[in-house]
């Protein structure tokens, strides 16, 4: 399935059929026509457009026909978190997500999924904006898991997150600053799991809305670790502290 769609019909066309476009593309200085159109239609739809420079578009595109507008589409279909949520409660299984806040590195989010699939995570959520989407890329690093872990994508993170501790979930952070280590924290139950970007971490109102903030010890120079390990390192906490209860 392709990641990008170029030229004005082509987008328009994705734009109606209803697939998830992740943002659109559009060379700088071109606001006529249809490329007005694309941009109304991206807009009601709440779906990002940036503007670039038309060289951008020139060394990106696969033909030489994209008429100044690209769209990134989706590789894999995103999954609707409350049809997740609902079919957990029905089972009377406790639900295990991983939260992304802004998580911008395709192989880092494609590693995340692979963790989060190893350690039996029912749903990877990311944010509609700021975000990577599932890219061929993310794809591809995460050796075959999306094809099995649910992505959601929501239009607010801090919302959903809100939703979730009204359904009885426990939302973990990791953060340099967190009060306990990883390991001292209790991630027995219903269970949300928030890395945070690669630069910037967590960002204040994701922060504040977590239940828990955990850190990992760190006993080298470095101070921070790369944002798909700490989400390991959390994920297999939570599976481990599971295991003993059995």
């Amino acid at each position: 399935m392709k990641g990008i769609i170029e030229g004005r019909n082509p987008v328009i066309e994705i734009l109606k059929s209803g697939r998830d476009v992740d943002k659109i593309l559009v060379a700088k200085g071109s606001k006529e026509g249809s490329i007005n159109k694309i941009i109304a239609m991206a807009k009601d739809k709440k779906i990002p457009v940036q503007e670039v420079d038309r060289r951008k578009l020139d060394q990106m595109a696969e033909s030489d026909n994209h008429q100044g507008v690209m769209a990134y589409v989706a590789a894999y279909e995103y999954a609707d978190l409350n049809s997740i949520l609902n079919e957990l409660e029905s089972k009377e299984e406790n639900p295990f997500l991983i939260i992304c806040d802004e998580i911008n590195d395709p192989h880092n989010l494609g590693s995340i999924l692979r963790t989060a699939n190893a350690t039996g995570a029912h749903a990877v959520i990311i944010p509609k904006r700021r975000s990577v989407g599932l890219t061929a890329v993310v794809a591809k690093t995460s050796a075959g898991a999306i094809e099995y872990t649910p992505v959601c994508k929501v239009t607010n993170l801090t919302q959903t997150m809100k939703m979730l501790k009204e359904k009885g979930i426990w939302i973990v952070g990791a953060d340099m600053a967190g009060e306990n280590f990883h390991y001292e924290q209790d991630m027995l139950g219903k269970l949300a799991i928030v890395v945070g970007s690669e630069g910037k971490g967590m960002s204040r109102l994701v922060k504040e809305n977590c239940d828990f903030l955990v850190r990992i010890p760190m006993m080298g120079e470095v101070t921070s670790l790369n944002a798909s390990v700490a989400a390991s390192v959390l994920m297999y906490e939570a599976v481990r502290q599971n295991q003993i209860k059995k």
